[in-house]
């Protein structure tokens, strides 16, 4: 794991509307984790959730959390970003959820009736893999070849 700030590469797969997962912690300590858009805004992540969410009382409870997120052309280029909330704020006039809505959607949030509450996240270490590897990571970043076995090279068995 390396600490910030990232390098350009990394920086260049969070600045896309890429998937991501964020993870939390319950109050057991059972980590969950769920889809997630985000913003990456100045060496800080915005993320956004509806105040009645699971998700919300586990940052206030434990404000570790873990964003990773999946390059979409390439899925084994990632970065995992681990760090806290730093900062809650309650979403007046849903503008943070609709910075959102338009990078992904490319349209405002539709739904307008719920409140919303905006987490910035501040990192605290960060892993990367492929394009965006970071330094403390040993390999080249490819992706590893298939077994071979019955599944004829495949790492997971499919239909014939």
């Amino acid at each position: 794991m390396s600490k910030p700030p990232l390098p350009d590469d990394a920086v260049a797969v969070l600045e896309k509307a890429n998937p991501a997962v964020i993870t939390t912690l319950r109050s057991d300590g059972q980590p969950v984790s769920t889809a997630t858009w985000y913003l990456w805004e100045k060496g800080r992540v915005l993320v956004n959730m509806d105040e009645a969410r699971k998700r919300l009382e586990h940052m206030r409870n434990d404000p570790r959390v873990t964003l990773t997120v999946l390059d979409e052309g390439n899925w084994y280029t990632h970065v995992s970003l681990i760090g806290r909330v730093a900062e809650f704020r309650d979403d007046e006039g849903l503008a943070d959820i609709d910075r959102l809505a338009h990078r992904y959607l490319g349209k405002q949030y539709p739904q307008r009736d719920r409140g919303r509450v905006s987490a910035w996240i501040e990192i605290d270490r960060w892993h990367g893999w492929g394009s965006a590897k970071d330094s403390g990571q040993a390999g080249d970043g490819a992706r590893p070849p298939a077994p071979a076995g019955p599944s004829g090279g495949r790492s997971c068995p499919g239909p014939p």
